[in-house]
């Protein structure tokens, strides 16, 4: 990376886990670097991020009401319930 100019004050923005910089007065920005996972973020019972389930939850709630007025969706989910049940019944995982 190594493009910012020395002495510049610098506004610092972030997109998800990209990390830009630019030039005060300017819209241009760089991206400098990105977030790694911080080991004291809230995790849930598996392991995984919290924000990340809680992002996840809301996907599949979007996608469990988008269903009820999407007659495809509605099958695809229909599907997905029946495997569910069906692994589960089985001790798949």
């Amino acid at each position: 990376m190594g493009t910012l100019t020395p002495g510049a004050t610098y506004i610092y923005e972030r997109n998800g886990e990209e990390i830009y910089a630019r030039e005060v007065g300017q819209t241009d920005r760089k991206l400098i670097g990105y977030q790694y996972e911080n080991k004291t973020d809230p995790r849930t019972h598996d392991g995984r991020p919290l924000f990340e389930h809680m992002k996840e939850d809301q996907l599949w709630g979007k996608i469990r009401r988008a269903a009820r007025t999407n007659t495809a969706l509605q099958e695809a989910m229909e599907r997905v319930i029946l495997i569910y049940h069906l692994s589960k019944d089985h001790g798949k995982k």
